[in-house]
Protein backbone atom coordinates (compact mmCIF):
# COMPACT_ATOMS: atom_id res chain seq x y z
CA UNK A 1 0.00 0.00 0.00
CA UNK A 2 1.44 3.28 -0.66
CA UNK A 3 1.98 6.25 1.48
CA UNK A 4 -0.21 8.35 -0.29
CA UNK A 5 -3.72 5.50 -0.12
CA UNK A 6 -2.38 4.63 3.56
CA UNK A 7 -2.60 7.97 4.38
CA UNK A 8 -6.07 8.94 2.46
CA UNK A 9 -7.61 5.34 3.85
CA UNK A 10 -6.62 6.08 7.90
CA UNK A 11 -8.37 10.10 6.83
CA UNK A 12 -11.80 7.80 5.79
CA UNK A 13 -11.59 5.55 8.29
CA UNK A 14 -11.64 8.80 11.10
CA UNK A 15 -14.06 10.09 9.07
CA UNK A 16 -16.33 7.49 9.46
CA UNK A 17 -15.68 7.13 13.37
CA UNK A 18 -16.48 11.04 13.36
CA UNK A 19 -19.75 10.28 11.58
CA UNK A 20 -21.00 7.74 13.83
CA UNK A 21 -24.25 8.39 15.55
CA UNK A 22 -25.02 9.99 19.57
CA UNK A 23 -28.57 9.44 21.31
CA UNK A 24 -29.50 13.27 20.36
CA UNK A 25 -31.76 15.00 23.47
CA UNK A 26 -34.38 15.00 20.93
CA UNK A 27 -34.36 11.22 20.77
CA UNK A 28 -34.88 10.98 24.71
CA UNK A 29 -38.49 9.91 25.43
CA UNK A 30 -40.24 12.48 27.53
CA UNK A 31 -42.22 9.28 28.98
CA UNK A 32 -40.34 6.60 31.33
CA UNK A 33 -39.30 3.86 30.26
CA UNK A 34 -39.02 0.53 30.96
CA UNK A 35 -35.60 -1.35 31.39
CA UNK A 36 -36.29 -2.82 27.31
CA UNK A 37 -37.36 0.02 26.03
CA UNK A 38 -34.13 1.77 27.29
CA UNK A 39 -31.93 -1.09 25.43
CA UNK A 40 -34.07 -0.62 22.09
CA UNK A 41 -33.21 2.83 22.24
CA UNK A 42 -30.12 2.34 22.81
CA UNK A 43 -29.68 -0.46 20.15
CA UNK A 44 -31.63 1.13 17.38
CA UNK A 45 -29.12 4.49 17.29
CA UNK A 46 -26.03 3.47 18.30
CA UNK A 47 -26.01 0.21 16.62
CA UNK A 48 -23.38 1.52 13.37
CA UNK A 49 -20.51 2.29 16.59
CA UNK A 50 -20.27 -1.54 17.61
CA UNK A 51 -16.94 -2.54 16.29
CA UNK A 52 -18.63 -5.71 16.27
CA UNK A 53 -22.18 -7.12 14.84
CA UNK A 54 -22.66 -9.34 18.21
CA UNK A 55 -21.14 -6.54 20.46
CA UNK A 56 -24.04 -5.35 23.43
CA UNK A 57 -24.32 -1.84 23.64
CA UNK A 58 -26.43 -2.32 26.93
CA UNK A 59 -27.82 -5.21 28.68
CA UNK A 60 -30.31 -5.51 31.88
CA UNK A 61 -26.66 -7.24 33.27
CA UNK A 62 -25.32 -4.12 32.64
CA UNK A 63 -27.89 -1.85 34.17
CA UNK A 64 -28.30 -3.61 37.33
CA UNK A 65 -24.52 -3.59 37.71
CA UNK A 66 -24.40 0.31 36.94
CA UNK A 67 -26.92 0.67 39.55
CA UNK A 68 -25.43 -1.62 42.36
CA UNK A 69 -22.35 0.60 41.82
CA UNK A 70 -23.60 3.42 42.35
CA UNK A 71 -23.21 4.83 38.66
CA UNK A 72 -26.90 5.20 38.11
CA UNK A 73 -29.90 6.55 40.33
CA UNK A 74 -32.18 3.90 40.87
CA UNK A 75 -35.00 3.12 39.18
CA UNK A 76 -38.79 4.40 40.02
CA UNK A 77 -41.40 1.65 39.69
CA UNK A 78 -38.80 -0.55 37.11
CA UNK A 79 -39.08 2.76 35.07
CA UNK A 80 -36.12 4.93 33.51
CA UNK A 81 -36.11 8.90 33.38
CA UNK A 82 -35.08 10.88 30.57
CA UNK A 83 -32.41 11.77 33.18
CA UNK A 84 -31.76 7.69 33.63
CA UNK A 85 -31.05 7.64 29.77
CA UNK A 86 -28.64 10.28 30.05
CA UNK A 87 -26.63 8.87 32.64
CA UNK A 88 -26.77 5.79 30.64
CA UNK A 89 -25.38 7.94 27.44
CA UNK A 90 -22.95 9.40 29.71
CA UNK A 91 -21.42 6.07 31.49
CA UNK A 92 -21.22 4.36 27.36
CA UNK A 93 -18.91 7.16 26.16
CA UNK A 94 -16.96 6.98 29.87
CA UNK A 95 -16.44 3.48 29.82
CA UNK A 96 -14.92 2.69 26.36
CA UNK A 97 -11.75 4.32 28.21
CA UNK A 98 -12.29 4.72 31.92
CA UNK A 99 -12.39 2.25 34.90
CA UNK A 100 -16.62 1.72 36.82
CA UNK A 101 -14.54 3.32 39.93
CA UNK A 102 -13.38 6.40 38.30
CA UNK A 103 -16.51 6.95 36.67
CA UNK A 104 -18.41 6.73 40.14
CA UNK A 105 -15.72 8.92 41.70
CA UNK A 106 -16.61 11.01 38.67
CA UNK A 107 -20.29 11.14 39.12
CA UNK A 108 -20.39 11.21 42.91
CA UNK A 109 -18.22 14.76 42.31
CA UNK A 110 -20.59 15.93 39.41
CA UNK A 111 -23.69 14.65 37.59
CA UNK A 112 -25.12 13.32 41.40
CA UNK A 113 -25.28 16.76 42.67
CA UNK A 114 -28.36 18.58 42.90
CA UNK A 115 -26.80 21.66 41.44
CA UNK A 116 -25.59 19.55 38.49
CA UNK A 117 -27.95 19.47 35.86
CA UNK A 118 -27.07 16.55 33.79
CA UNK A 119 -29.17 17.42 30.69
CA UNK A 120 -27.57 20.59 30.29
CA UNK A 121 -24.21 18.88 30.73
CA UNK A 122 -24.99 16.31 27.64
CA UNK A 123 -26.19 18.93 25.58
CA UNK A 124 -22.57 20.90 26.44
CA UNK A 125 -20.51 17.47 25.36
CA UNK A 126 -22.62 16.64 22.20
CA UNK A 127 -22.25 20.91 20.93
CA UNK A 128 -18.07 20.20 21.97
CA UNK A 129 -17.79 17.19 20.40
CA UNK A 130 -18.93 18.62 17.27
CA UNK A 131 -17.56 21.88 17.57
CA UNK A 132 -13.69 19.99 17.97
CA UNK A 133 -14.29 17.93 15.29
CA UNK A 134 -12.62 19.53 12.24
CA UNK A 135 -9.22 20.29 14.96
CA UNK A 136 -9.69 16.19 15.17
CA UNK A 137 -9.72 15.87 11.65
CA UNK A 138 -7.11 17.88 11.21
CA UNK A 139 -4.80 16.34 14.13
CA UNK A 140 -5.30 13.07 12.44
CA UNK A 141 -4.10 14.17 9.12
CA UNK A 142 -1.32 15.70 10.66
CA UNK A 143 0.08 12.66 12.54
CA UNK A 144 -1.06 10.63 9.59
CA UNK A 145 1.34 12.37 7.10
CA UNK A 146 4.18 12.23 10.09
CA UNK A 147 4.13 8.78 10.17
CA UNK A 148 3.70 8.16 6.20
CA UNK A 149 7.35 10.39 5.93
CA UNK A 150 8.60 8.06 8.51
CA UNK A 151 9.62 5.85 5.45
CA UNK A 152 9.12 2.36 7.27
CA UNK A 153 5.98 1.25 4.75
CA UNK A 154 6.22 -2.31 6.02
CA UNK A 155 5.55 -0.80 9.58
CA UNK A 156 3.07 1.52 8.50
CA UNK A 157 0.41 0.35 10.22
CA UNK A 158 2.34 -0.34 13.40
CA UNK A 159 3.65 3.05 13.63
CA UNK A 160 0.26 4.95 13.39
CA UNK A 161 -1.43 2.59 15.88
CA UNK A 162 1.49 3.72 18.70
CA UNK A 163 1.37 7.13 17.56
CA UNK A 164 -2.34 7.23 18.12
CA UNK A 165 -2.45 4.61 21.30
CA UNK A 166 -0.07 7.14 22.67
CA UNK A 167 -2.02 10.10 22.34
CA UNK A 168 -4.88 8.30 23.41
CA UNK A 169 -3.02 7.57 26.82
CA UNK A 170 -2.30 10.99 27.37
CA UNK A 171 -5.92 11.50 27.32
CA UNK A 172 -6.74 8.58 29.23
CA UNK A 173 -3.88 9.46 32.08
CA UNK A 174 -5.19 13.30 32.03
CA UNK A 175 -8.91 12.32 32.64
CA UNK A 176 -7.63 10.12 35.47
CA UNK A 177 -5.28 12.88 37.07
CA UNK A 178 -8.48 15.37 37.20
CA UNK A 179 -10.41 12.39 38.31
CA UNK A 180 -8.15 11.67 41.30
CA UNK A 181 -8.21 15.68 41.67
CA UNK A 182 -11.73 15.76 42.14
CA UNK A 183 -11.29 12.60 44.29
CA UNK A 184 -9.14 14.54 47.05
CA UNK A 185 -11.19 17.21 46.78
CA UNK A 186 -14.17 15.40 48.05
CA UNK A 187 -12.05 14.07 50.70
CA UNK A 188 -11.82 17.29 52.34
CA UNK A 189 -15.03 18.67 51.70
CA UNK A 190 -16.10 15.35 53.93
CA UNK A 191 -13.73 15.88 56.71
CA UNK A 192 -14.79 19.61 56.93
CA UNK A 193 -18.12 18.42 57.08
CA UNK A 194 -16.95 16.09 59.82
CA UNK A 195 -15.27 18.83 61.37
CA UNK A 196 -18.23 20.89 61.78
CA UNK A 197 -20.47 18.03 62.99
CA UNK A 198 -18.14 17.45 66.24
CA UNK A 199 -17.94 21.49 66.42
CA UNK A 200 -22.12 21.60 66.74
CA UNK A 201 -21.88 18.12 69.27
CA UNK A 202 -19.19 20.16 71.50
CA UNK A 203 -20.94 22.94 71.51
Amino acid sequence: MEDATAKEHIEALYRGIAGMPDIEPAEIPKLDLYMDQVITLFESVLEPTKRHPEDKLLTKTMINNYTKDKLLLPAKNKKYSPEHIIQMALIYHLKQTLSIGDIKTLFQGTLHREDVDGWKVYEQFLRLKEEQAPQLESAVSAQTEAVASAGENQALTLLAVLTFIHQANTYKRLAEKLIDDLEKRMAKDKDKDKDKEKSKKSS
